[in-house]
């Protein structure tokens, strides 16, 4: 791993093990795009741009007609002077006018990986792990800079980009787009990989032919949403799970974002993505600074499945933090459909005491507890106990719990407040909100404004209080609905525009302040279930949960899909009853427990209603879990059955070491005259023998991945089958 730089030709060249970034300065200090891809020892100009006459297509030197913005290849366009596609940025002077010229002024080169202001970003514990380039663009006229950030992690095959502008002049500047990464490529042969939903539906994979003009997804909910994620890929025709290029994007952002894929008139195509430009603004005074979210960039020709696990790799190890980055994660039971607001403190406890007989480890108290809270009407904002529910307080019933040999969690939304609470009777303009305009309420709920200092200031004090109150090493972090009436009150009116940005970036100065002051709480954040699902949220809370759709069977999608991206130690998935509370279902114990342990396994229903055979049957699954929980949480993660392609799904975990392997396998509806099938693992050392450690078979790895395993006839729907693998000592 490496950077080399050409000085004399002004060529940087990003070299990974196995991928190569090439890029030029050329005529008059424009940065091309040259190559991305399959990793080349030496890069001497073999696919040189061909400079020809195209018409409606300007030139910036009215001597040479074949040259144009408009059809070069470009690290970072500009929008206004020859180039008519999607910008990566636009300014807009006092004057008014949004025509810029950034031009190379001049690069830097250091080993490590600089932190981002105010922003998560992956990180390296030893400068050796990653080099970076920084390349320093400049609008003279204005005074304006841009760097271009690129990271290049040893060994891993990622490319990190960001973008800071300096205000170095003397006029106000307004940023009106400013994207993280913009790359073009010289050709159209790709297909796109996007995952979409909804609540209750995440993270469903769309893959499609892209085709001349602009496909995109986006949000402007003001967080990263379920109904589309940041994230893309563009695939090589006939890529699958194991073969075939993929160019990947991840924006380590979780508010409005737009990813989008432009193909021009001539086949090209760009891709670009950043925050949002719809509804932003950024007033940039002189002197001033304005950092754009980090993109992870991840090329391989080894198929989906290796772009997954280098993203898996690289977020387990290198966006997650210490210490429950390298921690195994504890099995937990939460209340919530168990007995949603209805419950005091006796109740808690009796569901405690079942769950500490059947080894749970963590009791996580949901919604509820706090003031006058027994509907979603009111009370967001007062975190204080609701002591008609908690009479003796929430350190005696945390108490009470651990006493029963189990840790304590609690459930918070700190973004929000009702209006019916004594927050906002106190503080009405603490909330998002348009003068003269009626507020839009959703789940009964309006956000706070969290872009003022001050409303920061009260929800660190007030989660502060609570988690020094009460033995509390848990907390599930919720956000229940997305941005409307956007607007806020300590603003001026230029500024309105910035209100959804500065909301992240008042959220992550919380999120660091609060993880900092309680680094022994393991924090899972939430958005009605992954409404908030990304890499930025990753930063400060290591698992997330994955949908508030428990039901099974739709879980095989959801966590197929989020799988794309985030490994399983990130993905909370839990076991509920039947019928399931979305969507009726009622599915095999052993079902719910199997895809339940495929992430970190908790559970959601009444254990006191449990039959003593059922109890029997959770006890039975906790206790494989925690004997598998490391090869599941630490794990390589491997996917085998699609069940977005048909009626099954498949996956296997795979030690580092190869010595230890746990396979799943799930068929959703029984049918007649059924094929057999085999299902072949992945990701085994070929000269290896490995015992079944339920037959005590012996198989060798590479049968085990080329022949594969004859899977029995089961005559029953929403059926299971697991395997666990061990190196077999002679």
């Amino acid at each position: 791993m490496t950077i080399y730089i050409d000085d004399d030709q002004l060529l940087f060249h990003l070299q990974g093990n196995n991928t190569s970034y090439v890029m030029q300065v050329i005529r008059d200090g424009y940065l091309a795009h040259l190559y991305w891809g399959k990793r080349v020892h030496s890069y001497r100009g073999s696919n040189k741009i061909i400079f020809m006459e195209r018409g409606f297509s300007p030139n910036p030197d009215a001597s040479d007609r074949t040259f144009s913005l408009d059809t070069l290849p470009q690290e970072y366009p500009a929008y206004g002077n020859g180039d008519f596609r999607i910008p990566a940025y636009q300014i807009q002077l006092d004057n008014g006018s949004i025509v810029t010229d950034l031009r190379y002024k001049k690069h830097r080169m250091y080993k490590g990986k600089p932190k981002l202001k105010g922003l998560p970003s992956t990180y390296v514990e030893d400068d050796n792990e990653a080099e970076t380039l920084e390349i320093i663009m400049e609008d003279r006229m204005l005074g304006l800079t841009a760097t271009l950030a690129y990271s290049l992690y040893a060994d891993r095959d990622v490319i990190t980009r960001s973008v800071q502008f300096d205000n170095q002049g003397s006029q106000n500047l307004k940023i009106l787009r400013a994207l993280s990464t913009s790359v073009d490529f010289r050709d159209d042969e790709f297909e796109l990989i996007t995952l979409y939903g909804a609540h209750i539906n995440e993270k469903n994979i769309e893959r499609r032919r892209i085709v001349p003009g602009i496909q995109m997804v986006d949000s402007c909910r003001g967080a990263s949403s379920p109904q589309q994620a940041p994230f893309l890929a563009l695939v090589r025709k006939g890529t699958d799970e194991d073969q075939g290029e993929v160019y990947a994007f991840n924006l380590v952002y979780s508010g409005n974002f737009t990813a989008q894929v432009q193909v021009d008139p001539y086949r090209n195509t760009r891709v670009s993505i950043g925050i949002n430009p719809f509804d932003f603004s950024w007033l940039l005074e002189p002197g001033e600074t304005f950092q754009t979210p980090e993109v992870i960039l991840v090329y391989t020709a080894k198929g989906l499945g290796d772009m997954s696990r280098i993203y898996h790799d690289l977020y387990s190890k290198r966006l997650c933090r210490v210490p429950f980055r390298d921690r195994v994660r504890p099995i937990l039971i939460n209340n919530w459909e168990a007995t949603y607001f209805d419950f005091d403190a006796e109740k808690i406890e009796q569901i405690a005491n079942e769950a500490n007989q059947l080894g749970i480890e963590l009791f996580v108290l949901d919604d509820g507890w706090f003031g006058k809270r027994d509907d979603s009407k009111s009370s967001l904002g007062d975190w204080v106990v609701n002591q008609r529910k908690l009479p003796n307080g929430l350190a005696d019933l945390a108490n009470r719990v651990r006493n029963l040999g189990m840790e304590f969690g609690l459930w918070f939304e700190p973004e929000m407040v009702s209006i019916d609470s004594e927050l906002y009777r106190t503080h009405p303009d603490w909330c998002l909100q348009v003068p003269d305009r009626p507020h839009t309420l959703g789940r009964n709920q309006l956000v706070l404004d969290l872009s003022r200092q001050d409303v920061c200031d009260y929800v660190i004090k007030a989660l502060s209080d609570i988690l020094s109150d009460a033995p509390i090493t848990y907390v599930k972090w919720d956000m229940n609905r997305h941005m409307t009436d956007i607007g806020s009150m300590a603003l001026s009116p230029e500024r309105q525009r910035e209100t959804a940005h500065r909301y992240i970036l008042g959220l992550y100065k919380i999120m660091e302040e609060i993880t900092a002051r309680f680094p022994n709480i393991l924090f899972e954040s939430c958005s009605s279930g992954g409404g908030r699902f990304d890499a930025g949220m990753l930063y400060y809370m290591p698992q997330i949960w994955t949908s508030d759709n428990t039901d099974a069977i739709c879980r095989l999608k959801i966590q197929y899909g989020t799988s794309l991206v985030y490994p399983p130690i990130t993905m909370g998935a839990h076991v509920s009853s039947v019928p399931n509370h979305q969507v009726g279902r009622m599915t095999p114990l052993e079902t719910r427990g199997y895809v339940a342990m495929s992430g970190n396994l908790g559970y959601e229903l009444d254990l006191t209603k449990l039959t003593e055979e059922e109890k029997e049957a959770v006890k039975e699954q906790i206790a494989l879990y925690k004997e598998i929980r490391p090869l599941i949480q630490f794990g390589r993660f491997y996917r085998i059955f699609n069940p977005f392609d048909g009626n099954e799904a498949a996956w296997n975990f795979v030690s580092e070491d190869q010595s230890e392997a746990a396979a799943y396998y799930f068929k959703v509806l029984s049918q007649p005259a059924a094929p057999l099938r085999t299902i072949k693992f992945k990701g085994l050392h070929p000269d290896y023998v490995y015992e079944n450690v339920e037959s005590g078979e012996l198989f060798g790895g590479d049968e085990l991945m080329n022949v594969g395993i004859t899977l029995s006839t089961i005559k029953q729907d929403f059926s299971s089958m697991f395997w666990r693998f061990k190196k077999h000592s002679v």
